[in-house]
């Protein structure tokens, strides 16, 4: 897929994908991508699979059983959830350590995997879920890196993130959301995840013009940003969904379905969050 001309213009860098990455997406857009091929992808990178081991036996995932490599990974958690985890190491490795980005990598690993598993019970595809969980704020982590001091008074100035993208096109031409699109694009991801990072700054009422697919991914996408990484509208969980199920109604989604689905897995992120 092309990039934008306009980004290309600007005088801002989008990081490489790494070579393991961009195998890694067109084998998970092979649908008779096997669990074997995609072990075998993984394990020829050693610094990322032993990284990819780590974090599948860490608490967040409360395995039974420790896991020795990433074929056992993918066995207890399935191909897209190892995928994800996968995507997740190479994105932050792709960005230089930094405290201000480390927050935006933790969010982004709790999104993913939270909206994952939400639309592994929604039949909706979980590899698109999590990606575009795990990419949703990556355009804001390449406005650091370009101008680390500038972004962040930036950013500490404004709360919506409408006003945020406003401000960042002021400032730097271009908004995260943007970028973000961009960059997914640039590492192989598919249309759907580029159009959700694109859209979600948007009023749900802007929706309506996306894909069905994208809409789906969108809502999803809010309903975890409420409920399990913003404390102020988590604790009226009540408000919450009345603001959501008109949206599920408009997308297809089975609302009682997605409520509970979202509930149980809000439920158990938060709860292994806590014990770590």
């Amino acid at each position: 897929m092309s990039i934008a001309p306009q980004l290309r213009n600007l005088n801002i860098d989008l990081p490489a994908c790494p070579s393991t990455l961009v195998k890694l997406s067109l084998l998970m857009a092979d649908e008779e991508c096997s669990v074997d091929q995609l072990a075998a992808l993984i394990e020829t990178d050693m610094a990322l699979s032993s990284a990819v081991v780590r974090t599948v036996n860490s608490a967040l995932f409360g395995l039974l059983k420790r896991v020795e490599t990433v074929h056992e990974g993918i066995r207890y958690l399935g191909m897209a959830q190892v995928a994800g985890l996968t995507y997740e190491i190479g994105l932050r490795g792709a960005f230089p350590p930094s405290p201000l980005l480390q927050s935006i990598w933790d969010r982004a690993g709790v999104r993913g995997l939270a909206m994952g598993r939400i639309a592994r019970q929604l039949d909706v595809d979980p590899w698109l879920a999590h990606t575009t969980g795990l990419f949703a704020e990556s355009g804001r982590a390449v406005l650091y890196a370009h101008d680390r001091q500038r972004y962040a008074e930036l950013e500490s100035t404004h709360d919506d993130e409408a006003l945020v993208c406003a401000a960042e096109i002021e400032a730097f031409g271009v908004s995260h959301s943007a970028l973000g699109a961009a960059l997914c694009q640039s590492w192989g991801l598919s249309r759907d995840v580029a159009d959700s990072v694109r859209a979600r700054p948007n009023a749900p009422s802007q929706w309506v013009q996306e894909r069905e697919t994208v809409r789906k991914l969108l809502t999803i996408g809010a309903a975890v940003d409420a409920l399990l990484l913003n404390a102020a509208q988590a604790s009226d969980p009540h408000a919450v969904w009345q603001s959501l199920e008109p949206l599920a109604h408009q997308v297809g989604l089975h609302f009682q379905a997605f409520q509970l689905a979202t509930m149980r897995v809000c439920e158990r992120l938060n709860l292994t969050h806590n014990e770590g």
